[in-house]
């Protein structure tokens, strides 16, 4: 897929967390959130997406993904894709493509990057989230990364968001 496709629905401006907001993502996962930043993209209906959470949650635990995704909708048709194997097929494309491999790469090191200038995480430094850079252990992660970054950053969440098409449709989500 070339940049110049973009996969994702035409969302509204993302950005700091309201207690509104709050409250959504509450209702969207079924519990109080925890350690979010800001909204890192908001459907079409104008609801959180994807939030970008704190590289610590507030007692103080390692949290590595920044870019985690509320909308149920859009979790459920992530899910089937994954029991589907297509987690499985994405791996084993890394080791046949080197320019794939070469781009998930780069999705791993702009994720890292944006989460350390947040704050560094005394993690292994060759690890992210969703499996990065050498595995594909969560689509969510990477649908998540590609909503928050745009088109173009993250190949497998690009691909994945394709592939499920007009997730937003049919309606205000909540």
């Amino acid at each position: 897929m070339s940049a110049a496709q973009d996969h994702r629905p035409p969302g509204l401006e993302a950005g700091p967390v309201s207690q509104g907001d709050l409250d959504a993502v509450a209702r969207q996962l079924g519990r109080a959130p925890r350690g979010i930043l800001a909204v890192g993209y908001r459907c079409p209906s104008g609801h959180p997406t994807v939030v970008q959470t704190a590289p610590r949650l507030p007692d103080g635990t390692p949290f590595p993904t920044l870019y985690y995704l509320t909308c149920a909708r859009l979790t459920s048709r992530i899910g089937t894709l994954e029991a589907e194997g297509r987690m499985r097929e994405m791996q084993d494309r890394l080791a046949l493509d080197a320019d794939l491999a070469r781009r998930y790469r780069a999705a791993h090191e702009a994720y890292l990057a944006e989460r350390d200038a947040i704050e560094p995480l005394p993690t292994h430094p060759d690890v992210t989230a969703g499996g990065m850079p050498d595995r594909v252990k969560c689509l969510h992660v990477h649908v998540a990364h590609a909503l928050a970054a745009g088109s173009g950053v993250n190949p497998f969440g690009d691909e994945a968001l394709a592939e499920i098409g007009a997730w937003w449709r049919g309606g205000d989500c909540g």
